[in-house]
């Protein structure tokens, strides 16, 4: 059979899915930028949605249907503990689906990570509860959302830093925040459906049956993102463009040792950002839910808003960091994190207005400097590692800054008080700061 193969064509028949595919995209012959960055935002927003939901649902839902054993806060704790494992799974799934990429083809690796993001989410709406299945259920909502981890990272597709590379010297900052829009609107979707779905449910209804709607909900999007990424992805002006630029796997070791300290400043570089994110859109719900008597509902659509102004902030990040330089938009805003951090436990802490304030102002800072959070430091990378590289850093930066961030805020507050809110923050302005002097101080470039 070996020796049926033309000498001259030594593609492996294990690749024939990308050749289809490309094929079939064979009409879009030529990608823009408009395109690309439709791509980045779309990819990104179902993602963000898929986690969201869970993320809502660890607060609203799983503390009641997989913990009723628990009082409110332990039941919360434990779900946030779940919350946190798929950011654990995540960097072992880029380096699995790097290899599958490696040897079937881009197409192929994206096609596999998205069902399997789709899968574990929408089999999550399937679940029966702890009353049902007993511990059983738990264990099969901590390997569903095991599978998200490992499917989010095998979605990296380039195009962020195809995007970035396409940008022009003095527009890097405006193309590096495109992709981060995928968050708020992500946010903004999960936040939003689950408002109308509470409000409009009794109590039992909705720990029954309502809260799975938005699961259904989750794999619907993934399917439409699936196509819209790879009608992009399939086409032959991608794949050259990627070529162009050397965005192809590297081995993770070789990544190690020849760029290992780009990889860990750059996932430091981004810790104010990434430790804000999850203490404006989880950890606050629960706070509310468990010590506040503001209405649910009401809340998350005051988290809707805020995610609309994160919005606004991401944009206007990429026109203040051509001006102004990224790495000093990041370092300035880690600065404003820092003083915001002090003043977090009496917004906490101040009854509904105090705590609409929090978020409103939360989301401000987090768009401004989220949108710049992604490109700072990654940018660094030989050509060569940019692809793995971009995607590991991303990886660790959710890991050490956002993982833990619902669980840790929440333990420490409930039992010693809303200031480790501030230290929590404070902790992650001052390692931003620090990476970015270390950052300078080897000279590496802006």
């Amino acid at each position: 059979m070996m020796s049926s193969i033309p000498p001259a064509h030594p593609e492996p028949s294990t690749e024939s899915i990308g050749r289809d595919a490309r094929r079939l995209s064979a009409d879009h012959h030529k990608v823009a930028p408009g395109e690309i960055a439709i791509g980045v935002i779309i990819g990104r927003a179902s993602e963000y949605f898929d986690f969201f939901v869970f993320g809502i649902a660890a607060v609203l839902v799983f503390p009641a249907v997989f913990f009723p054993f628990e009082e409110g806060l332990e039941g919360t704790l434990w779900s946030f503990a779940i919350f946190s494992l798929a950011f654990v799974a995540r960097p072992f799934g880029s380096v699995i689906f790097m290899r599958i990429q490696r040897r079937f083809g881009r197409e192929a690796k994206l096609t596999i990570a998205l069902f399997l993001l789709g899968f574990s989410t929408a089999g999550m709406a399937f679940l029966p509860g702890y009353a049902s299945l007993g511990a059983a259920s738990i264990v099969a909502l901590s390997v569903l959302r095991v599978g998200q981890g490992i499917a989010l990272g095998g979605s990296w597709d380039g195009l962020p830093s195809l995007l970035a590379l396409n940008a022009p010297a003095n527009r890097r900052g405006w193309y590096a925040m495109l992709g981060q829009l995928g968050a708020p609107v992500g946010f903004a979707l999960a936040s939003g459906l689950f408002a109308f779905i509470y409000s409009s449910l009794n109590g039992d209804d909705f720990l029954t049956w309502g809260w799975r709607y938005p699961f259904y909900v989750a794999f619907a999007i993934n399917v439409v993102a699936l196509f819209a990424r790879l009608r992009l992805v399939a086409t032959a002006e991608y794949a050259r463009l990627l070529d162009a630029h050397e965005l192809e796997p590297t081995p993770v070791p070789e990544l190690a040792r020849s760029q290992g300290a780009t990889v860990l400043i750059g996932a430091f570089a981004a810790l104010a950002s990434y430790a804000l994110f999850h203490l404006v859109t989880v950890f606050p719900l629960s706070w509310i839910k468990l010590y506040s008597t503001q209405s649910i509902s009401e809340f998350l659509m005051i988290q809707v808003i805020g995610a609309f102004i994160g919005a606004g902030g991401i944009i206007a990040s990429g026109w203040i960091a051509d001006r102004f330089g990224r790495r000093r938009t990041l370092g300035t805003l880690a600065g404003l994190i820092a003083v915001f951090s002090g003043f977090a436990p009496t917004l906490l802490g101040g009854g509904p207005i105090g705590q609409d304030t929090f978020i409103l102002l939360g989301f401000l800072l987090l768009g401004l400097s989220y949108g710049q959070a992604s490109g700072a430091v990654t940018s660094n990378f030989e050509a060569k590692y940019r692809y793995t590289g971009a995607a590991l850093t991303s990886d660790l930066a959710w890991l050490v800054g956002a993982a833990f961030a619902p669980l840790v805020a929440l333990g420490l507050s409930a039992h010693f008080g809303l200031q480790f809110v501030s230290i929590y923050l404070l902790s992650g302005a001052a390692c931003t700061l620090a990476a970015l002097s270390l950052n300078r101080a080897m000279d590496i470039r802006d």
